[in-house]
């Protein structure tokens, strides 16, 4: 049976929101498991990407009837200024007949305007996440996640992870094997390694709200190495380490202790691509010791801090950390 499936495209759409997961799923019909893909948009006719080519031949929601899958796509201006009407409106009507719906990176702003995500996970470009946890507090937005399934709905992070997202999806359809293939095919990763999870961690977290909280973090993000145990943060703030671990939990969706150990390692992973060894790196993120170091990269990032610098560092040699 062919998998019906509908891409909402929008003049200035970024093309490889919409060429990245439409080229899985050909692959996936070249391998026997036909999507029928139609590119709608909310006036039809031709579609001019944010980098010039033309999608022509787009058609309109209201013309279109039942899908299996809606994939939004991307684009700047749906996290600033924010999607237009026209679009929220092909959007919720799209969304309605369709049984699995899906965003590549700002995408998710779309979903969120329409109240399809409120009270659920999600995710969206890492550059973008504060403003989608600002402008709807009901997203529960993990600003480090390539993608989040949710429901019936799935969102991705900026770009190339809607190839991530779409061939999640075609393993959902069709199972492990066929994903592999066509990652096999495309030369990509079916999941990425460790550490490009998205290049973003405790830094892209959305803001908290209550002032106490806000100052706390604001602390260790300026001063990672410091005393930030649970009782020298609760003393520091003037609560009871209870109290702080509920807010914790409450407005960042985590522990105090797992927090600041994701803010170090982030710091971490940066002077590591900076060129400084994972000695140093232990020591001026506040992680203390190699092995410290290690386990933090082990647990968050599922790689070692030497594959991490071997993938991902620059070229260019920085002088050492003194």
């Amino acid at each position: 049976m062919t998998h019906r499936l509908a891409v909402l495209v929008f003049d200035d759409v970024t093309l490889l929101d919409v060429s990245g997961p439409l080229e899985v799923l050909h692959q996936a019909g070249r391998l026997g498991h036909p999507y029928s893909c139609t590119l709608m948009s909310p006036r039809g006719g031709d579609v001019t990407t944010s980098s010039g080519p033309v999608l022509a031949g787009t058609t309109t929601a209201a013309d279109a009837g039942p899908f299996d899958t809606l994939v939004i796509a991307g684009a700047d201006h749906l996290a600033e200024p924010g999607p237009p009407k026209e679009l929220l409106a092909a959007a919720g009507l799209l969304a309605a007949r369709t049984a699995r719906v899906a965003s590549v990176c700002t995408g998710a702003f779309v979903l969120a305007a329409l109240g399809l995500l409120d009270d659920r996970r999600a995710t969206t470009h890492w550059r973008h996440a504060r403003a989608l946890a600002r402008r709807h507090p009901r997203v529960h937005v993990e600003p480090d996640a390539l993608h989040v399934h949710d429901g019936r709905y799935l969102t991705s992070a900026g770009i190339s992870a809607g190839i991530d997202l779409t061939l999640a999806l075609v393993e959902d359809d069709h199972g492990p094997d066929l994903a592999r293939d066509i990652a096999r095919e495309l030369v990509v990763f079916m999941q990425r390694p460790g550490g490009q999870s998205q290049f973003s961690t405790a830094l892209a977290t959305p803001p908290a709200r209550s002032g106490l909280l806000h100052r706390l973090t604001d602390s260790v993000l300026a001063d990672p190495t410091a005393d930030h145990s649970l009782p020298a943060m609760a003393a520091s703030a003037a609560v009871s380490t209870r109290h702080l671990t509920r807010l914790f939990r409450t407005e960042l969706h985590t522990t105090p202790a797992r927090w600041v150990e994701r803010v170090r390692l982030d710091r971490a992973r940066q002077l590591l691509l900076d060129g400084h060894s994972i000695t140093a790196a232990a020591h001026h993120s506040g992680l203390g010791s190699d092995e410290t170091l290690r386990r933090a990269f082990a647990r968050h990032l599922g790689t070692t801090p030497t594959e991490y610098r071997k993938r991902f560092a620059t070229t260019h040699d920085q002088a050492p950390l003194i």
